[in-house]
Parts: C-alpha cells; structure tokens; sequence
C-alpha cells in the first residue's frame, strides 16, 4: 500500500494585474445573469399577456351570451 502525504500542498497564484482581472472576472458573470434577467422578465410578461386574453375571451363568452330570462 502506498504511503499517503501529511499534508496537501495547494498554490495560490495571484492575478497578473489585479484591476485587469476585477474587471474580466466579473464580466461573464454580468452578462449571464443579464441574459438570464431578460428570459425571466420576457416570460413573466408572456404569462401576463396570457392571462389578461383569457380573462378578455371569458368575458367576451359572458357578454354573448347574455343573462337568461
């Protein structure tokens, strides 16, 4: 059976230029929550849409066919 290390050993090697790299690693998460803040809003507003039509068309269905006497 091989032997196990103690200890793992990790690097940590910082940026090349620190404000370079502030700007660049946020820059992709930016424009993902961006893209994905479009989708949501784009189908909120398309339920919305739906639900104002279907309250239109039962309404209309209501209006045609009148009270009942």
């Amino acid at each position: 059976m091989a032997r196990r290390p103690d200890r793992i050993r990790i690097e940590v090697f910082g940026p090349a230029s620190e404000a370079e790299a502030v700007e660049d690693a946020f820059r992709p998460s930016e424009e993902a929550i961006r893209s994905l803040a479009r989708l949501i809003g784009r189908q909120i507003a398309r339920e919305q849409f739906e639900r104002a039509r279907a309250l239109e068309r039962k309404q209309a269905r209501q209006n045609r066919s009148g009270p009942m006497r």
